[in-house]
């Protein structure tokens, strides 16, 4: 049995706030409420998690970029550690998953070339100004010619809530435009997918998927900041270097062509058949849209330059004594965006919140639960590569699984922890989705807190970390973390905490770790961590997903083969 630190604090959980084993949870509170308990408590879950962020994020390890200096220092750290603690390797004595990258490098991008449109219709859409394409292609050379554009609405194909934009219509050799996000935030209606909070058909990695299976030769997504979360700049004034798996098939079966268009150019394409966007968005979200031709043909040309890298995702486990072959995962991502040789000062990005202290925590949990008796199923602790590049370990490990998915009971991701000390309240990205959250709600509500939803659910942050990679293949999956109701300062100092961070320090060279943080907050959601994963490796519970969920249907499928 579980030895708990605090076992005076084991609270009963209150029925106010119990969730439904059967359906979607209670409405999450919506505003702070007092913890059942001022004392704090489980804030010394392990020592060492100081020093292994610490030394993640040390100039030394280069910023852990793949396929660098940087990768080979934090892969033999990793596995040293691995070994250590006691961990089985999943090759003989190797820890490592090698996972094929290729990094495509667009040297020259032609604007995208407009004919057969009226006059008051631009000949050609700009590189970055007014448009921003790419291709996934695994190709030095890629060109679509005259494509006939056509505006596909959302561009979804949801079974689960009678939503297809594009049933009755050939694409193949097309052009499809479609606005970002979803129909339930442009009505900010609950009844509608999922209202105001964005779900997988939301997200543009979704809608270019979708295209590509409708035989699209170029897909194009309009951007609007509100519904994407993030201004133009964001789209097309970085970098274009694209990362990618090495498939068999190098990526064939996708677009030629993915991209973006600006609110501006859309709004000349609608213009072009006597439209606007307003009109046009009414009549996606009326329920009885169709297909609208934009009497336009679109060319473009990209010439890349190919790079193929090697790189690993790390992973050990412990195996179970009852049912070996059935896993519970926990994963955080290694890597971060290694060194800017421009940089005069600091040329290190040393990812320390992001994700040195996501890694450590792993590295944490394996080693608490080293030291508890042997877990009934196999508990795995996988750290992946590539996040910052795409989410491609994480990716690479779910179409290639060293333990099969259907086998996998849930899995827990660390992505970012809490550095600003204990908190009262617990996020829960994407609560509602999962009765994964109910065990994380009962052990919460022991230490005193409270768990919500994360505060701007409409920018989709459940489909932007390593976990959605599982979710896609139907393993349940929870993604939470401390938030900003700090015990002595309250919400409004944590708040500005975390904008402090994202301001000063989120993917910069300022990302450094600092002796004064206070990881308390950090091992209190550890122990909440290590309470979820110890309850399933010790059940026989199968999580799923709520009915309604987009990825219900394939873990039920999954469950019918488990059988």
């Amino acid at each position: 049995m579980l030895n708990l630190k605090h076992p005076a604090l084991l609270l009963a959980v209150s029925a106010a706030v119990a969730l439904s084993a059967c359906g979607k949870p209670a409405e999450p509170p919506t505003k702070a409420l007092q913890p059942a308990a001022t004392e704090l408590v489980d804030t010394d879950f392990n020592p060492k998690l100081a020093e292994y962020i610490k030394t993640l994020s040390d100039d030394k390890f280069q910023g852990r970029a793949p396929a660098t200096k940087g990768e080979e220092l934090t892969v033999a750290y990793l596995e040293e550690n691995f070994k250590r603690i006691g961990l089985k390797g999943i090759d003989a004595d190797s820890y490592k998953q090698p996972v094929s990258l290729v990094q495509i490098d667009p040297k020259q991008v032609s604007a995208i070339t407009l004919s057969g449109g009226g006059e008051a219709l631009p000949a050609s859409l700009a590189y970055r100004d007014d448009m921003f394409a790419w291709t996934t292609r695994v190709t030095e050379n890629i060109s679509v010619t005259d494509s006939e554009m056509v505006f596909v609405g959302y561009g979804i194909v949801a079974p689960e809530y009678n939503w297809n934009d594009y049933e009755g219509l050939d694409v193949a050799g097309k052009t499809v435009v479609m606005f970002v996000n979803d129909p339930g935030f442009a009505t900010q209606n609950p009844e509608l997918f999922n209202g105001n909070a964005m779900t997988y058909y939301g997200r543009w990695t979704y809608k270019f998927e979708e295209a590509a299976r409708q035989g699209a030769a170029m897909a194009l997504i309009i951007h609007e900041t509100d519904a994407a979360s993030y201004g133009w700049g964001v789209v097309a004034h970085g970098s274009p270097v694209k990362f990618d798996l090495i498939k068999e098939n190098k990526n064939m079966d996708r677009a030629k062509v993915e991209g973006w268009v600006t609110t501006e150019t859309a709004q000349k394409l609608f213009a072009n058949i006597g439209s606007d966007i307003e009109t046009l968005r009414k009549q996606a979200l009326s329920g009885e849209f169709k297909p609208v031709p934009l009497n336009v043909k679109a060319s473009v040309s990209i010439e890349n330059n190919l790079r193929e890298l090697q790189s690993s995702n790390v992973i050990g486990y412990i195996e179970g004594s009852k049912y070996p072959d059935e896993y519970i995962l926990y994963m955080a991502h290694w890597d971060h965006l290694g060194m800017d040789f421009s940089n005069p000062t600091n040329k290190v990005f040393n990812g320390a919140q992001d994700n040195a202290s996501g890694t450590g925590a792993v590295i944490a949990l394996a080693e608490y639960f080293a030291q508890q008796p042997q877990p009934e199923r196999s508990v795995v602790f996988m750290l992946v590569t590539a996040e910052e590049r795409g989410l491609l370990g994480s990716a690479w490990y779910a179409e290639n699984p060293v333990f099969p998915l259907e086998k996998t009971v849930a899995a827990i991701n660390m992505d970012v922890m809490n550095v600003y000390g204990p908190m009262k309240d617990m996020v829960v990205v994407g609560l509602g989705n999962t009765d994964l959250e109910e065990i994380l709600v009962k052990y919460t509500e022991q230490q005193g807190r409270y768990a919500v939803k994360e505060p701007n659910p409409e920018a989709g942050i459940a489909y932007r970390s390593d976990h959605f990679s599982l979710s896609k293949k139907g393993v349940p999956i929870l993604y939470a973390k401390g938030g900003n109701d700090h015990y002595q300062h309250g919400a409004e100092w944590g708040a500005k905490q975390r904008a402090e961070f994202n301001s000063c320090c989120y993917h910069k060279v300022t990302d450094e770790w600092d002796d004064n943080w206070d990881l308390r907050g950090a091992q209190q959601d550890l122990f909440l961590y290590f309470r979820v994963g110890h309850e399933l490796a010790n059940s026989r519970h199968w999580p799923n997903w709520y009915q309604g969920n987009e990825f219900r249907a394939i873990r039920d499928a999954s469950a019918a083969a488990r059988q």
